[in-house]
């Protein structure tokens, strides 16, 4: 199972599980790039919610020819239409090629869901951009999580005026902590879990090695930092 970190972060997002694009939050001219300019190898785009660090290129993704899958208030916000588009609904399966997928609903300030990926004996989870995920999984095999931020640094930034309250009250809301995202781990049945990847961290508010090490040290597993 091939995932490639194609970007990561607050300025752009995009990943490829095999054959499948999710989140294309920077130009098509960078995911061509990263792809090797195969385009074809693609078989579909998953994009999570509107905001434009994960949805830059919705719509050069269906005009260069990929069908793209979205729920519904994304397309409306991003103004997305044709016979590439294909809405979807949160807890409804669908299908793309040899994989089903699961869309589930996250929590965050525009409507955004995550992704339980199944094929073969893969079953990869997908939740980036929320402050907490309420579902509990079994069985899976790799596991992608947005992890933003240490409530501490946030915090600490918050008291010396480096963050403005707004700024960091949006962080605490819609983004998930460290300390969170060591609970949802130890919520979860990791007992095949091979490889976690800890994406999408704040450059100011996180600490990338206490990350990888907190993780590692608590789940035993490969942990990859995008």
């Amino acid at each position: 199972m091939n995932i490639q970190i194609i970007a990561s972060g607050s300025s752009g997002n995009c990943y490829r599980i095999d054959d499948i694009l999710i989140d294309p939050g920077v130009t098509l001219k960078e995911i061509k790039k990263a792809l090797n300019y195969k385009l074809s190898d693609i078989s579909g785009c998953l994009v999570g919610h509107s905001h434009g660090d994960h949805a830059k290129a919705a719509s050069n993704i269906m005009f260069a020819g990929i069908d793209l899958y979205t729920a519904k208030e994304t397309a409306e916000a991003l103004k997305l239409s044709g016979h590439r588009l294909n809405i979807i609904e949160p807890l409804k399966q669908f299908e793309i090629e040899d994989w089903k997928i699961l869309p589930f609903p996250l929590q965050h300030d525009v409507v955004n869901v995550g992704f339980l990926l199944q094929k073969d004996n893969e079953k990869i989870l997908y939740a980036i951009d929320t402050n907490y995920v309420k579902y509990k999984f079994t069985g899976l095999t790799k596991i992608m999580i947005g992890c933003n931020y240490d409530v501490d640094i946030l915090k600490g930034r918050m008291w010396r005026n480096e963050l403005t309250p707004e700024v960091g009250k949006r962080t605490l809301k819609n983004h998930m902590s460290i300390q969170t995202c060591l609970k949802l781990l130890k919520a979860n049945d990791l007992s095949q879990v091979t490889e976690i990847f800890i994406l999408h961290l704040s450059d100011g508010n996180s600490n990338e090695k206490q990350f990888k090490e907190a993780v590692q040290r608590l789940t035993g597993k490969l942990v990859t930092v995008g």
